[in-house]
């Protein structure tokens, strides 16, 4: 059964890198670093990552000179699974997995997105070997995501991470 375990949004970096990042590492975007290939491959550390938004900052509003919060959603599931990958180094954490943007959040100046799976594809992203669930990477269709453009939202995205 699938179960939630909180977790802090940020992977530490390796020790080489820890000089020049001193955060942690939010997203995945190379699917073929050393760095993540071990947690990919090994489907017990996919997990899924439950939200109802996430923000990216959106272009500049030519009204006040301010960049946008731009709150993605998707139309077609209140709620719904980011894919993601967690480790237990110093700090049990987690990392988004990134694609390439969708045209809405390409329309927005962004060049990734969070890959967003659709309930029929979690359990090949949580329990699939690596070659099925890699084919999920994809940018999540624009036609079923919504977009809210405000200040800060009030009733909250991802806050943790959900594993088998």
């Amino acid at each position: 059964p699938r179960r939630m375990v909180p977790r802090l949004w940020g992977v530490p970096p390796p020790p080489a890198a820890f000089e020049q990042r001193r955060h942690g590492i939010l997203t995945v975007r190379n699917l073929e670093s050393p760095f993540w290939i071990g947690n990919l491959r090994n489907s017990e550390f996919r997990c899924l990552v439950p939200a109802t938004a996430f923000m990216e900052w959106g272009k500049v509003d030519p009204r006040d000179g301010k960049r946008r919060q731009c709150w993605f959603g998707t139309a077609d599931h209140p709620i719904f699974a980011m894919a993601a990958v967690w480790k237990d180094s110093e700090v049990p954490s987690f990392a988004l997995l990134a694609c390439e943007a969708n045209a809405a959040l390409r329309a927005e100046g962004r060049d990734t997105m969070p890959v967003i799976l659709p309930p029929e594809a979690q359990d090949r992203w949580l329990r699939g070997d690596w070659k099925r669930a890699a084919e999920l990477v994809v940018p999540y269709s624009s036609s079923l995501m919504t977009l809210r453009v405000s200040g800060p939202m009030t009733d909250g995205a991802a806050g943790g991470a959900a594993s088998t």
